[in-house]
């Protein structure tokens, strides 16, 4: 019989989702720094270039990796012999371990739950609740397996009911270009096959907490068909060609891992999720000795990788900006921001569309003409920050609001993550616009660009509220041009070709 302390869970759980905000697991870090040193998309190479800069500064400086620090998932395999000395419900025990992570003073992390989810969706301050799942197992110790799950990513989880006849390998091929790059390639995908329709969720969910050794499994070769299918999936998703952050490229993800489950005879459920560019999950065991012990990894075993901008980035100063300016602009060029740049994402977008809809004009402050906006919701600063860890989110989101925006503001310019769909494509070709993308995955290396920041409206948001950052040299793509030419569309489907045509084994 052992004996666990709740405040040994407690201080387990808080210090685990710190270490893991900073420190990618080494085993994802290797394998990109492999994919890098091979990818030849210079687009894709430069991504990955930030991501791996990005998460060594983070390492060495103990702040987040995304600005996105995730839902918190919980897998508990709790031994039968276990005897708790608690007061607390294990939810209650977790909770409270996220709770003291989410609010560390050296390491605040940013706060993204909110409750209830549909209607006033009111952010919970404290990140919580997390999503526990419980299994008892038999033995005496308590193993604990926790994840930090961005929106990102985890929006573009995709499920299925698929015939037994049907092939599983033609619906991740269909399915995987439909989740864009929304989801920060390179990363891994996890899928879960049979159960039933949650069970093969959880699965897919938890084939995400597998160490990644791909390289090791194309060496001695398949062994079981699920170690085939596994390798059949890494080659062909890589041949896609989507690459890095949807640019183009050998590299889309870095690993395939499967979990199965019996099913049905009439069923083939299949669950897929997405790990991203910001992965982040650790496992410990409690034995009753005291709370974990997680060894920091070796800073020596990054990739020596040091991103700076490219000579022949254009420079651009916001402050000075017109439509005559940004149509020279071509998709795939290089831009160095500069200058004043409000902040806006989905909750500000729909007070402001709200606003004009009702003709009441934007808030005070809020000037958008002939201005850019940065889709972000940053991390509180700590110490002497200007601002914490503020790398993009997901543009897609923004899409329905797009042409309200450009059509009634004066708005000019969009930075966000990844894609845009074909709503706001044709939106920003009939007003001229330009859409620009920064890496998602390098939160904190874009943060180093902002020089100063203020509140201008919607302070109850939180970190959805309106700032205007000053900018310097922050480093992004123009993803979209003023004619309503992607990067999105032209990059991937020339990478495409081109493995075909090199027969090219993708993928790090």
């Amino acid at each position: 019989m052992t004996s666990i302390r709740q405040e040994d869970l407690i201080a387990s759980i808080a210090d685990a989702l710190q270490f893991i905000s900073y420190y990618h697991p080494l085993d994802y870090i290797r394998a990109l720094g492999a994919a890098y040193e091979r990818e030849e998309s210079p687009a894709a190479r430069d991504a990955m270039a930030q991501i791996l800069y990005n998460s060594r500064l983070c390492a060495e400086g103990h702040r987040p990796i995304c600005q996105d620090t995730g839902m918190v998932v919980a897998f508990l395999e709790v031994g039968m012999a276990v005897r708790w000395d608690a007061a607390l419900g294990l939810q209650e025990m977790v909770d409270e371990g996220v709770r003291r992570a989410y609010l560390h003073p050296d390491n605040r992390l940013r706060a993204s739950m909110v409750a209830p989810p549909y209607g006033e969706r009111r952010n919970t301050r404290d990140n919580t609740p997390a999503v526990v799942h419980v299994s008892l197992v038999p033995g005496d110790k308590v193993h604990v397996k926790l994840a930090a799950k961005g929106g990102g990513s985890e929006n573009k989880s995709k499920f299925a009911i698929l015939n037994p006849s049907d092939s599983l390998v033609d619906w991740v091929l269909r399915t995987v270009p439909l989740m864009g790059a929304g989801w920060c390639p390179p990363g891994m995908l996890g899928i879960g096959i049979g159960g039933s329709a949650e069970k093969a969720m959880l699965l897919a969910k938890e084939a995400l907490m597998e160490e990644i050794d791909i390289h090791e499994l194309k060496a001695h070769g398949a062994r079981n068909p699920l170690e085939e299918l596994r390798l059949e999936l890494y080659e062909k998703v890589n041949a896609l060609g989507i690459g890095a952050q949807g640019l183009g490229g050998l590299t889309t993800v870095l690993d395939v891992k499967i979990k199965d489950y019996p099913t049905h005879a009439a069923s083939l459920p299949v669950a897929m999720i997405p790990n991203c560019a910001a992965t982040r999950h650790v496992e410990f065991t409690l034995d009753g000795s005291g709370p974990a012990e997680l060894t920091p990894p070796r800073l020596e075993d990054w990739p020596d990788v040091v991103w700076q901008a490219d000579a022949k980035a254009i420079r651009v100063n916001l402050d000075a900006m017109t439509k005559e300016t940004i149509a020279q602009w071509q998709p795939g060029d290089r831009l160095l921001l500069s200058g004043k740049l409000l902040t806006g994402r989905d909750a500000a977008h729909k007070r402001l569309t709200d606003l004009l809809s009702r003709g009441e004009g934007l808030p005070e402050g809020v000037d958008l003409t002939n201005r850019f906006i940065y889709y972000v919701g940053p991390v509180d600063p700590v110490r002497d920050e200007v601002v914490g860890p503020a790398g993009p989110t997901t543009a897609t989101r923004m899409d329905k609001f797009t042409e309200q925006m450009l059509a009634q503001t004066g708005l000019i310019g969009m930075v966000g993550k990844a894609e845009r769909g074909p709503v706001a494509i044709e939106a920003i070709k009939k007003h001229g616009a330009v859409y620009l993308m920064a890496v998602g995955g390098a939160a904190y290396l874009v943060s180093k660009a902002i020089k100063g920041s203020r509140l201008v409206a919607f302070e109850d948001l939180g970190m959805e509220a309106i700032r205007e950052f000053d900018v310097v040299d922050m480093p992004v793509t123009v993803a979209v041009d003023s004619r309503g030419g992607s990067v999105h569309l032209t990059g991937p489907a020339e990478w495409q070709a081109r493995i075909g045509k090199i027969a090219v084994v993708a993928g790090g």
